[in-house]
Order: C-alpha cells, then sequence, then structure tokens
C-alpha cells in the first residue's frame, strides 16, 4: 500500500515483498538460512546493496584491464577542446563494463519481464554508442537522436508495466485527503497523484531521451562524466532506498511509498560500483574512454532511476550539472536547425569546453569544481524540495 493507503505502485517489480520476484541471491538467503544463520543477510536489501557494488567493481575492473586492447581508438570530437588529445585512446568502454552491470542487476536485483525490457534497452543503448564508436566517421545527429527516441519509448513502456494508472509526486506540494476519507482513516494523509499511462508514456520518453543526450554531451574531461554520474546516482539511491522506498519516511515526507524502491536502490549501487572501476582507468590521464557505449547506456539508467524515484523534477535536483553542461549545447543546436533561432551564441557548447578556452580552467580544475557543485547543490536540494512539501 501506499503512504496514502491506494495500492502502492503495481508494477511486477512492486511485488517483491508480496511473494513475487525475488533476486537469486534473496532466494538463496531464504532457502538456506536453516543450514548457516548468516547467509539470510542475503534478504537485506542493504546487503545486496553492497553485494552489488563490490561484484560489479571487481568484475567490471577486470574486464577492462583483460579486454583494454580489443577497444577501438577514438578519432576525437569535432570542434570539442583538447580533443586531439583523446585521438588514439581506447573508447567505448562501455562495451565492457555495461554487460557486467547488468549480469550482476540480475544476481543481486529482483527481476520479471519489464525489467528485462528496461535491461534489454540499456544493452541496445550501449550497442548503438559502441557501433558509433567503431564507425570510421561519426554517425549523424538525426540517426543517433531517432535511435535515442525508440530506445526510449521501449523503456517507458516497461516502466509502466502494465499499469491502468501511474502515481506520482511533485516538488513543493503534497495534496492530502480530505474529510471525506475519515471513514477510513486516511484523512490528512497524502492524496495520490495519478496520471494516465499514455501521459506518463510521453513524459518519461522525453526524460530518458534527454537524459541520454545531455549525459554524452557531459562526456569530454577525463573523469568528469563518471564523476558526475556517482554524485547524481548516490543522491537519487538515497532516496530510493531512504525515502519511497522505507514507509517510515515516506509517511512523515508525505511522498508516496514505492514497494520496489529498495530494490531499485539495489541496481543504482550496482551500478556505482561499476562507475569506480570505471574511474580507475579514466582518472587524468586516461587509460581509455567510455565512448558512447558507457555515456547513453548510463544517461539511460539516470533516467530510468530518476522515474522509479516517481518524481521526474528530481533530474533536475540531482544531475544539474550535467544537465546545464550537456544541455546547454543540444538547446543551440535545437534551436538554430529547427526554428532559426540563435541562443546561447557567446558560450562554447558543452560547458566544460566554454570554461577551459574562456576560462582557462585546466582539466583537473573543471572536474573538481563541477563536481564540488554537484555535490554540494544536490543533497541540498534534495532536503529543500521535501521539506517544503
Amino acid at each position: 500500500m501506499s503512504a496514502c493507503g491506494y495500492p502502492a505502485r503495481g508494477s511486477a517489480l512492486a511485488r517483491v515483498r508480496s511473494g513475487g520476484e525475488v533476486s537469486l541471491l534473496h532466494w538463496l538467503g531464504f532457502q538456506f538460512e536453516h543450514l548457516w544463520g548468516p547467509i539470510r543477510l542475503l534478504q537485506s536489501h542493504l546487503v545486496l546493496c553492497t553485494l552489488g557494488a563490490l561484484l560489479a567493481a571487481v568484475g567490471s575492473f577486470l574486464v577492462m584491464r583483460h579486454w583494454l586492447g580489443t577497444l577501438p581508438r577514438d578519432r576525437g570530437r569535432e570542434h570539442a577542446a583538447e580533443s586531439v588529445k583523446s585521438i588514439g585512446k581506447p573508447t567505448g568502454a562501455g562495451a565492457l563494463f555495461i554487460p557486467v552491470t547488468v549480469l550482476v542487476a540480475l544476481l543481486v536485483a529482483p527481476w520479471d519481464p519489464y525489467r528485462a525490457v528496461i535491461l534489454l534497452g540499456v544493452l541496445l543503448a550501449m550497442g548503438a554508442g559502441f557501433l558509433d564508436d567503431c564507425s570510421p566517421d561519426a554517425w549523424g545527429r538525426l540517426s543517433k537522436g531517432l535511435i535515442d527516441l525508440f530506445i526510449s519509448m521501449g523503456v517507458a513502456w516497461a516502466m509502466i508495466g502494465g499499469e491502468s494508472r501511474m502515481e506520482i509526486w511533485l516538488p513543493f506540494f503534497a495534496p492530502k485527503m480530505g474529510q471525506e476519507a475519515l471513514l477510513d482513516g486516511t484523512a490528512g494523509m497524502l492524496a495520490p497523484i495519478l496520471c494516465e499511462p499514455w501521459l506518463y508514456g510521453l513524459m518519461a520518453t522525453a526524460l530518458l531521451w534527454f537524459s541520454i543526450n545531455t549525459t554524452n554531451c557531459t562526456d569530454g574531461v577525463d573523469g568528469l562524466s563518471g564523476s558526475l554520474l556517482s554524485v547524481a546516482f548516490l543522491s537519487l539511491g538515497g532516496v530510493l532506498y531512504g525515502v519511497v522506498g522505507h514507509v517510515d519516511s515516506a509517511h512523515y515526507l508525505l511522498v508516496p511509498f514505492y514497494e520496489d524502491g529498495a530494490s531499485w536502490a539495489v541496481i543504482v549501487a550496482t551500478t556505482l560500483g561499476t562507475l569506480a572501476a570505471y574511474l580507475w582507468f579514466n582518472a587524468y590521464p586516461s587509460q581509455l574512454l567510455m565512448g558512447d557505449a558507457g555515456s547513453r547506456a548510463l544517461g539511460l539508467l539516470l533516467g530510468v532511476f530518476v522515474l522509479a524515484t516517481g518524481n521526474p523534477f528530481l533530474l533536475l535536483v540531482v544531475a544539474l550539472l550535467i544537465l546545464t553542461n550537456g544541455g546547454t549545447g543540444l538547446f543551440k543546436v535545437g534551436f538554430k536547425k529547427f526554428l532559426s533561432i540563435r541562443v546561447f551564441d557567446g558560450i562554447r557548447c558543452p560547458l566544460h569546453d566554454h570554461v577551459r578556452v574562456n576560462w582557462g580552467w585546466s582539466n583537473t580544475q573543471v572536474l573538481v569544481r563541477f563536481v564540488i557543485m554537484q555535490a554540494v547543490m544536490a543533497p541540498m536540494l534534495i532536503v529543500i524540495l521535501l521539506k517544503v512539501r
């Protein structure tokens, strides 16, 4: 049940605690706890988060170290600052660490057909990006944009999970049940905000597409994209596990309680482990680059995790630097190409190129300052968003 007394978000993922799908490790903990008591810890979401992060980190590290030499070589980005320094480096590392992430997620997180579609979408985004990384000439913006759109549509459909209504919550607005709810004891509790599936699908598709492309545009400075994504995922994991995935916290903060919140937090933790391994190799001076194979898949996961919280506006809260850094270029190109309107003429896009070329920031300064800004703003904005409600 949700915090307002209505059925909890009804995707197949929400049936984990009621005897539905469970992860393989969770099942093992349940089946063999009578043989060795401590193995029951595998039924704990917190333990599964830890194991997911550890397995993904070790697995990704070993795979990247062993297969690094098989990756295609970077051809440089047109008009990008200092792109010549990346030419010849192994790129497309996402084709190595994304499959590890998916495999570990299937091991530690509950499985069902809808989640399988989501993970398949992540693999498709990785595959399309890797083909572009391998191509002698970069694919056109239109081709990549259409591929991202179709993948986003499929994942948005899977997030709906066959439900007739989708419950969401909004920042700064928490409607409460009125006097008409006195009979069932829910007066004063959170009233649900229900969204039609078609409307939710449109919103989710747009959010996922934007998340994919802004993340892709942010990849251009050693360690930057991976570090900013790590901060964003850490924030989202906290919301999924400790707020919407915790019935008492959700009730106190007047947000819906989602039974699958903690399960999504396990996948977030798994992805964080993968990023830790990637950053080991991508720290300045980098040994390899994630390429489109990594940035597009991780951007899709960013959007999925935001949708899993039930509040699409959290994308602005946890990934403001990613959206600002990559989004300015998208708006600049989009307005010029489709509306013949010139915007941000005085700004070099993405923003990390602007501050390097126009303000004289070094790569290290860009990385540290961008991460500091996002690390400070994300928790502050989350607290403001929740408490103002």
